[in-house]
């Protein structure tokens, strides 16, 4: 698999790129947003698979640049920062990166977690017939169309992040059951590494922020979390 690594430090990146090169993934560096931006450029090699993304680069904040990744395309973008507080992941997540790595780290976690989010090909698979059996989910104001991906709030349409939507929808099709941490981890990351744990806590933030329902998503302490349905 190819891989960018967008790394302003030299040091850094060399390290890990041999790491990465020993667990046979194809390396290219990226010292800064616009090498990163450049490289994901469509050309004659094969597509990245994954992109690492360092949030203090030296032409222009992280943050922007996955913003502007996300523009172009849908290949999986991990965050690798010292920037370990909560708003920072939220607004990482937000701007569609699939993960966030904290700096210092385990070589072990991050391995795992790139293989977490490269398992999680996106798939578009069209619009159906509208009157589908279960294309469309509705709770309260809320409105859930699988088909097209697309969620709305009393009319009013809520961009979600890939893995926002579908941590979304595997709850939302069974309103009122509540699924454990380690089921959702499952169906959603397609991993049973313990870590992803807390990326799971920053989406349930994140969705409960997007959507401006925070009673929707309710957290059953020590088992996991369920969709509660609206009062009418």
């Amino acid at each position: 698999m190819r891989l960018l690594l967008v790394e302003d430090d030299d040091h850094v990146a060399a390290a890990l790129s041999a790491v990465l090169a020993r667990h046979g993934f194809a390396v290219t560096h990226a010292r800064n947003g616009e090498e990163a931006l450049q490289a994901l450029l469509p050309g004659d090699a094969a597509p990245f698979g994954v992109v690492l993304l360092d949030l203090g680069l030296p032409d222009q904040d992280g943050f922007e640049v996955c913003g502007r990744i996300r523009k172009r395309t849908g290949i999986p973008v991990i965050m690798v920062t010292a920037r370990a507080d909560t708003r920072s992941k939220i607004h990482g997540l937000n701007l569609g990166a699939d993960d966030y790595v904290v700096k210092p780290y385990d070589t072990g976690e991050l391995l795992a977690r790139i293989h977490a989010v490269a398992r999680r090909i996106p798939q578009d698979p069209g619009p159906g017939p509208d009157d589908a059996p279960g294309s469309t989910l509705r709770l309260g104001g809320l409105t859930i169309e699988l088909p097209t991906r697309r969620v709305s709030v009393d009319g009013l349409a809520v961009p979600l992040t890939r893995k926002e939507f579908d941590l979304l929808a595997l709850l939302a099709q069974r309103p009122g059951v509540v699924f454990r941490r380690e089921q959702i981890i499952s169906e959603v990351w397609q991993t049973s590494w313990e870590g992803t744990g807390r990326t799971l806590e920053v989406h349930i933030a994140s969705l409960r922020g997007k959507l401006r329902m925070p009673a929707l998503i309710e957290t059953v302490r020590g088992v996991g979390y369920k969709i509660v349905v609206p009062s009418a």
